[in-house]
């Protein structure tokens, strides 16, 4: 579906001269899936996007979409592939349903008018001037311009950027009705929870370089959520535990040691290390057994014996 392999874009700056917008990215996006690509604002996130649509050069890398180069800009590509830009505009005194016929006419075999509607959620507003939409209801009309063509891939360039909460739920739910009808996505956020609940798989990118690439939970992800929590027992060991649930395990081991007359010495509460993820991630053991204290939160735990390096770094 998407297959791109050492894609660079250079270009020179009058102050920092010649930068580097992507560096030697590559990625694959399967047929059906939900690919993200994660990041902050300058990692070089839209430049690959827009290089993807045909709508910018690349200096050079392989790239094919849909089995074609987008270089060459072929209508036989832009027919089937849908484009929601970070912002776009219509005009103020046309209707969704009025827009939505329009953009039918340029593809050979668009979806139903008013299956669009219902699918973006717009069927209530079919009839309403573009102007009376609020911002929400706008964006709802981006994807269904960019579904009314019924294409195979879809470009969604951080779709919900200045949302409200309420507003960011129901685009989501927009793409995973694009999903459920089975087109490919590749979308570009920098909201962690928004690649979590949407991505099938994810590619962190900063200074235009792809740092990992999995499924959001095997990349930690969902770790803004997980806490370590590391005590002593009374034999001098150190107990570690990570949870999403820090406030059940904590009442679990000090109501435990309480009943025993022990205390946790040297209790910790943080956030685990990029080090100590990347370790259960990969599956290593090496020194380690485990905690003798059964816990019914969500955690993973371990021991480490006797002293632990003064100038160890913690996890922030």
């Amino acid at each position: 579906m998407i297959q791109v392999e050492n894609l660079m874009k250079s270009f020179r700056d009058l102050r920092r001269g010649l930068v580097h917008a992507v560096d030697h990215v590559s990625f694959a996006a399967s047929p059906g899936e939900v690919f993200g690509l994660l990041g902050p604002n300058g990692a070089g996130k839209t430049t690959t996007v827009e290089i993807l649509e045909g709508y910018r050069k690349r200096t050079s890398g392989d790239v094919s979409v849909l089995g074609y180069d987008p270089a060459g800009r072929s209508i036989a590509l832009r027919r089937r592939i849908g484009i929601v830009l970070q912002s776009g505009g219509i005009y103020s005194h046309i209707t969704p349903r009025e827009a939505l016929h329009h953009w039918a006419s340029f593809y050979p075999h668009p979806r139903a008018v008013d299956e669009v509607l219902a699918l973006s959620g717009l069927a209530q507003k079919a009839d309403v001037r573009s102007r009376r939409l609020s911002g929400g209801e706008l964006r709802r009309l981006d994807f269904a311009l960019a579904l009314v063509g019924d294409p195979e891939l879809i470009f969604l360039d951080e779709p919900t950027t200045g949302f409200d909460p309420a507003a960011r739920r129901a685009a989501w739910g927009v793409v995973r009705a694009l999903k459920d009808l089975g087109k490919t996505v590749l979308l570009t956020t920098h909201y962690l929870d928004e690649a979590q609940y949407l991505a099938d798989r994810v590619a962190i990118i900063k200074g235009g370089n792809i740092l990992a690439e999995g499924a959001p939970r095997e990349l930690g992800a969902d770790s803004a959520r997980r806490v370590r929590i590391a005590y002593r027992d009374a034999s001098g060991e150190l107990v570690e535990h990570v949870t999403d649930d820090p406030t059940t395990l904590l009442h679990e081991l000090t109501s435990e040691a309480l009943a025993r007359g022990e205390r946790l010495e040297d209790l910790e509460v943080t956030r685990p290390s990029r080090r100590s993820r990347a370790a259960r991630s990969a599956g290593s053991t090496s020194g380690s057994r485990s905690s003798a204290i059964p816990t019914s939160s969500s955690s993973t735990s371990r021991r480490r014996a006797s002293t632990r390096s003064r100038g160890a770094p913690r996890g922030t």
